[in-house]
C-alpha cells in the first residue's frame, strides 16, 4: 500500500514538473523578444536574456544550449502566436466575407499581438538575412496558409459587392498596407497608437469595398 501512495504521488508530482518547465520556457522565450526589442538581432546574447528574464545563464543553456536554437524557438513562438490568432479571429466571425475581412485585419492589431516589443522582433526577424531561409523553410506554409485565407475571403467579397479587381492584389495589397503600418509604428520618431494603424489598414479596405466598409470598419447595415 506505502509503494502504491508513493508511485501516486509520483505521477501526480510529475505533471508540475513538466508545466513549470514549459511555463520557464515560455518566460526565456518572452525575455529574448524584449531583448530583441532592445538590442536588436545581433546583440541578442543568452546573458542579456537571462538577466532580462532575471534567471541564471545556466538556466537558458539547459534548455536553448545556443543563441541560435533559443532565436530559432523564438521565433517558431512568435509565428505559432500570430496564426492561432488570426484563425480564431476568423473561426468567430461567421459565414460572411466582410465580417470575416474585418476580423483578419482586427486580429493583427489586438492587445496581445500588436506590442512594441513584439514588432520590434518581428522587424529584428525580418532584418536578418540569415533568418530567412530558415523561416521559408520552416514557416512559409504559415504565410501561405494566410495568403490563400485573405485572397478567398476578398474573391468571396468581390463576387458579393460586384465589385472589380484581382482577389490576389487587393488581398497582396491588404497584407502589405498591414505589414507597412507594422514596420511605420515602429520606425517612425512619433509612432503613431495601435488604433490609428488599424483604421489606416481599414481606409486601404474601404477603398477595394466601399460599400462594406469605413476607415472605421464594417458599415452598418
Amino acid at each position: 500500500m506505502a509503494l502504491a501512495q508513493t508511485r501516486t504521488d509520483d505521477d501526480t508530482a510529475q505533471p508540475r514538473r513538466k508545466q513549470s518547465r514549459e511555463e520557464r520556457r515560455i518566460q526565456l522565450i518572452e525575455a529574448t523578444i524584449d531583448v530583441l526589442a532592445e538590442r536588436g538581432y545581433s546583440r541578442t546574447t543568452l546573458t542579456e536574456v537571462a538577466r532580462k528574464a532575471g534567471l541564471s545563464h545556466g538556466l537558458v543553456n539547459f534548455h536553448f544550449e545556443t543563441k541560435e536554437r533559443l532565436l530559432e524557438e523564438t521565433l517558431a513562438y512568435l509565428v505559432e502566436e500570430y496564426r492561432l490568432n488570426w484563425q480564431k479571429a476568423l473561426s468567430g466571425a461567421g459565414n460572411d466575407p466582410a465580417a470575416q475581412l474585418d476580423a483578419i485585419i482586427r486580429a493583427d492589431f489586438v492587445p496581445e499581438i500588436c506590442t512594441p516589443s513584439r514588432l520590434a522582433a518581428w522587424c529584428s526577424f525580418w532584418g536578418e538575412a540569415q533568418s530567412r531561409p530558415l523561416y521559408q523553410e520552416r514557416y512559409g506554409s504559415n504565410d501561405e496558409a494566410y495568403n490563400n485565407r485573405l485572397e478567398a475571403i476578398c474573391a468571396e467579397l468581390i463576387a458579393a459587392g460586384g465589385y472589380s479587381g484581382a482577389p490576389q492584389r487587393i488581398a497582396r495589397a491588404l497584407r502589405v498596407t498591414t505589414e507597412g503600418v507594422w514596420l511605420d509604428m515602429m520606425t517612425m520618431q512619433s509612432p503613431y497608437p495601435r488604433e490609428e494603424g488599424l483604421r489606416t489598414v481599414l481606409t486601404s479596405a474601404a477603398a477595394f469595398f466601399p460599400q462594406h466598409f469605413t476607415d472605421e470598419g464594417l458599415r452598418q447595415a
